[in-house]
């Protein structure tokens, strides 16, 4: 029986095994590790997002969002109304502006100069086609 040589051959391979088991049960411990803190983190998110917080503040988000394009609404509508307004004057200014000149042109005649934006050709040029 030859039982001393086996035995120191096990013993001479032992701490390189040993390490070599100790490494490998590191690795599944922290692999095990960061699998439980993804799932943890992934169990969090999924509880804010199916969560009251979550809701709140997308209605939030959703009611100022909502406040905004009212108020461009209103400021887009009294815009347009003032608008109007002014173009509306500037077109009794410039009809008043064409008769008078036109009265001028009758009693004056040829001997009333012609005023630039006033006379017959710029006037068919600012109606444009349709006008």
């Amino acid at each position: 029986m030859n039982w001393p040589a086996p035995a120191l051959e096990f013993g001479r391979s032992t701490p390189p095994v040993a390490a070599a088991l100790r490494s490998t049960l590191l690795q599944v411990h922290l692999a095990r590790q960061a699998s439980e803190g993804q799932q943890s983190k992934t169990d969090m998110v999924y509880q804010y997002l199916t969560g009251p917080r979550f809701r709140q503040r997308v209605e939030a988000i959703v009611e100022a969002f909502s406040s905004m394009r009212e108020d461009l609404d209103k400021e887009r509508k009294v815009i347009m109304k003032q608008w109007a307004k002014r173009e509306e004057q500037i077109e009794r200014v410039m009809g008043g502006t064409i008769g008078m000149y036109g009265d001028l042109q009758g009693i004056a005649g040829k001997s009333l100069q012609e005023i630039e934006g006033l006379e017959l050709k710029a006037l068919e040029l600012d109606r444009g086609p349709g006008d």
